[in-house]
């Protein structure tokens, strides 16, 4: 009995460390190959590759599994494609994309708490709306107003999804157009901070967006807790804040110079 419980454990420890090693070279590779090809397509590949449980399902379970994976992918997706438009050179930011997809694969992604959910959800919305608006800003408003829905729908679903909510289909989709909205608003003056020579490009709207998101699941929280006795006493403190921000980011740091 002591020989077979040895065996289990080595079992398992050999078992995980496999696992993190197969989650650092995805995280690695996916930005390697990106850089090294000079061309997006493989590193996307690769980040579906590392899905494939996704399409090893019956044919009516597909869509009902890609849902609820969508946050995982939208956060691979997008840590390819800020690789790619960052340059076809080594570049600090390569090396922090890096960094970021390891911990996300290793520490974050693995997570299922009620609070692991929302910063998963946060992490998604600021990732892939900086992706899409880096992606789009040369182009008309159809594709970032889509992309945007995208990401809001399923940061939105992925914070419902184990709420006490059985019917969680209104909330997403009110999320996803309102930051279908935002971004239709937000693409005719596009704003992109950057820091010096290091590559790292922040949209603007990506800020806006994930203050958005974490106030509106605040908000949605107590209106859940409190019910009948709700009252805007009771999120005041978070919608002023996050306002404030907002306002502070749209008044003072907009400057032209930033324009795409």
């Amino acid at each position: 009995m002591a020989d077979y419980v040895l065996v289990r454990k080595s079992r398992n420890i050999a078992s995980n460390l496999v696992h993190i090693f197969l989650n650092i070279l995805l995280g690695v590779g996916a930005v390697l190959i990106t850089v090294l090809s000079g061309s997006p397509l493989l590193g996307l590949l690769l980040v579906l590759v590392s899905k494939w449980r996704i399409f090893a399902v019956r044919a009516r379970y597909f869509f009902l599994n890609l849902k609820s994976n969508l946050v995982d992918l939208i956060v691979g997706v997008s840590v390819v494609l800020l690789t790619y438009y960052a340059g076809v050179m080594f570049m600090p930011v390569d090396f922090v994309l890096m960094a970021f997809y390891c911990v996300w694969l290793l520490f974050i992604k693995p997570q299922s708490s009620e609070m692991a959910n929302l910063v998963q959800s946060l992490i998604a919305v600021f990732m892939g709306i900086s992706a899409a608006a880096i992606m789009t800003s040369n182009s008309d408003a159809t594709m970032i107003v889509l992309l945007a829905f995208l990401v809001g729908y399923a940061a939105s679903r992925h914070i419902l999804v184990q709420s006490s909510d059985k019917d969680f289909t209104l909330t997403t989709l009110v999320c996803g157009l309102v930051f279908a909205e935002v971004a239709w608003l937000c693409h005719s003056w596009s704003i992109i901070y950057t820091f010096g020579a290091s590559g790292i490009r922040i949209p603007q709207i990506a800020i806006i967006l994930t203050i958005f998101a974490f106030v509106y699941n605040y908000a949605r929280q107590a209106m859940i807790k409190y019910r009948e006795d709700f009252r805007f006493k009771h999120i005041m403190g978070p919608v002023i804040f996050g306002a404030v921000l907002v306002g502070i980011i749209v008044l003072f740091f907009s400057n032209p110079i930033f324009n795409i």
